[in-house]
């Protein structure tokens, strides 16, 4: 069913976008990105969680055209890198507004960082603590709370963070150094389904700043929700709306100075992008029916390996679009084609056995030439693919607006 109703917007979609006519003049593989789907995002993480900071998850798809889109949208960026921070710099983007929220880096990225305006950095040990010793008094910190999630695509506490319990010794070490806790940050995990985890880590946070806050004498300022709200691949997810509503109820509790920050990166980036692959080559193997095509995990469906997802894949033809003109004979002959569906075995291009794209794939009997469609693309593809095997990335091509 999910599948069904994912199939009829896309098709609905493509002729919008003249996606044959975009396969036409560009050629596979191709990404093509709607930044008007971006604004989409971030207008309905405005409505749902009003008052909270948007700063775009720059490293889900650090394309320019998402920049200017989130720029122009007047939400901001988180940042981890000094690469990032010079992307963001060359399309004009206001530093000073960003945060920068790995936990750890060397000292040369916090002076560098600091140097180009920005203010706010997280860290979670006393190491990362003693890097900062010596900056200007107007720097603050965010410590990084770890909250595991063994239910999620990808449990975000288990690198970076430190517990509730142990967090009030890394905000001693902050006092002691002269260094200021602006609040705390953490992650719950990608693709988080239900507001409970956001909830429980939103009251628990709360409870620890108002404890520490009567301690040290001190008044925090900043609670950073982090991001994970969930996309539909393969499978539904719950409304927005509802996962909202939740975590709103949850900040009922805090003082009105608290400043609400998001980091949200694949909710604004997956639906921006769709990818387009062809198929290059056609088997019958013991298990079944395979089809080699021309991108792969090693570059557009490098999310799958990366973040555990299974973006849904369509035939063009399932679409009612085509690449190019076909006479009437050879319409009526793919309609036909379009009927005996079998699962098939969507292998990557290069040479190696571990670009599987996906298994088992019901789809129309593919020949070599079809083209192949997966949407909520945008998230962790084109930002996280390889020149594996020498072969070029996938090119972009932007919708125009």
């Amino acid at each position: 069913m999910h599948r069904e109703e994912v199939r009829r917007d896309l098709a609905e979609y493509a002729a919008r976008i003249r996606l044959a006519r975009l396969v036409r003049e560009h050629g596979s593989p191709l990404l093509v990105l709607d930044v008007d789907r971006v604004t989409t995002q971030l207008l309905a993480l405005r409505r749902e969680l009003p008052g909270a900071q948007i700063h775009f998850a720059t490293k889900s798809l650090p394309h320019p055209a998402v920049i200017r889109a989130v720029d122009a949208f007047g939400a901001s960026f988180e940042v981890a890198s000094r690469g990032e921070i010079d992307l963001l710099e060359r399309e004009g983007v206001a530093i000073e507004r960003c945060i920068h929220t790995h936990p750890v880096k060397t000292v040369a990225e916090i002076t560098g960082a600091y140097l180009r305006g920005i203010r706010t950095f997280v860290v979670d040990s006393h190491s990362e603590i003693d890097k900062f010793r010596g900056l200007a008094a107007d720097v603050s910190v965010l410590v990084r709370l770890s909250f595991p999630n063994p239910d999620v695509t990808v449990d975000l506490s288990s690198k970076f963070g430190v517990s509730p319990e142990t967090a009030g010794d890394l905000v001693g070490h902050c006092v002691r150094v002269g260094l200021r806790v602006a609040g705390f940050s953490f992650h719950v995990g990608s693709q988080t389904v239900s507001a409970d985890p956001f909830a429980r880590a939103i009251r628990r946070t709360l409870s620890l700043m108002r404890r520490l806050e009567r301690e040290h004498g001190i008044r925090f300022d900043t609670l950073d929700l982090g991001g994970g709200f969930p996309v539909a691949y393969d499978e539904r997810v719950p409304a927005f709306e509802d996962l909202a509503r939740g975590i709103r109820d949850a900040l009922d509790g805090a003082p009105a100075r608290y400043r609400i920050l998001l980091e949200p990166g694949r909710f604004v980036a997956a639906p921006s992008m769709l990818a387009v692959t062809r198929v290059v080559g056609t088997t019958e193997r013991a298990d079944g029916p395979w089809a080699y095509l021309d991108d792969g995990v090693y570059g557009s469906y490098s999310n799958i390996p990366s973040e555990q997802t299974h973006p849904l894949v369509f035939a063009l033809a399932e679409l009612d679009a085509q690449p190019a003109p076909e006479p009437e004979r050879a319409r009526v002959e793919r309609r036909l084609r379009a009927r005996l569906r079998r699962p098939v075995t969507l292998a990557g291009p290069t040479c190696d056995s571990l670009d599987v794209v996906a298994r088992g794939v019901v789809l129309p009997e593919l020949r070599i030439g079809d083209v192949l469609v997966s949407p909520m693309m945008g998230a962790y593809t084109w930002a996280t693919a390889t020149g594996f095997n020498g072969i070029a990335p996938t090119p972009v091509v932007v919708v125009p607006g």
